[in-house]
């Protein structure tokens, strides 16, 4: 009688382990499924938004400075935004009180940009060709509806694509950022 009695215990004791290295298993891949959404959620949108941007003003920079220039052109798009430590000098540009794009008319913004650039030496380009510069973001802006602008990622695409076409323009160095000092839209 004995004998059957271990045996019947045994069993259970095989169950009991193999169900709890059932649930160590659930749990653990519980953790990593939880790991991996917290990560997807806390990963910034504008990272993405930066990276497709990113491709087509170093393809513009090449075709309209050479080589030199759209080395500048890639180390600004990488470091945008994200090297606050090493800000460049600052070059203002006048308030903009500019209509949007809409059907009714009614829609404005009124801003005011301040260009990063990489070198001082970009000072002079900057001060000669402030119309041009000035002729760039109002096209740009004027371009765009309410709904663009008046969202963050909307704003952050704006900066992207003004940075591409202010450094369209310029030989002697490349404008890092774009900082929007002020910005209202109604």
């Amino acid at each position: 009688m004995e004998e059957q009695e271990v045996e019947a215990t045994e069993p259970k004791k095989k169950g009991g382990s193999l169900v709890l290295i059932i649930v160590i298993f659930l749990f653990v891949l519980l953790l990593v499924v939880l790991g991996a959404i917290a990560f997807l959620m806390l990963s910034s949108p504008a990272d993405e938004a930066e990276a497709a941007p990113a491709a087509t003003t170093t393809t513009a920079a090449k075709e309209t400075k050479g080589a030199g220039a759209a080395a500048g052109a890639k180390a600004n798009n990488a470091q945008r935004g994200s090297d606050y430590a090493n800000i460049g000098p600052m070059f203002p540009l006048a308030p903009f009180t500019l209509n949007l794009l809409s059907e009714s008319g009614a829609r404005f913004v009124k801003c005011t940009i301040q260009l990063e650039q990489s070198t001082e030496l970009l000072t002079p380009e900057l001060e000669k060709k402030t119309a041009i510069i000035r002729d760039v973001v109002i096209r740009t802006l004027t371009s765009k509806t309410f709904e663009e602008v008046s969202t963050t990622k909307g704003k952050e695409r704006l900066k992207d694509e003004l940075v591409g076409r202010v450094n369209e323009i310029l030989t002697d160095g490349f404008v890092k950022n774009i900082y929007f000092t002020d910005f209202v839209v109604q």
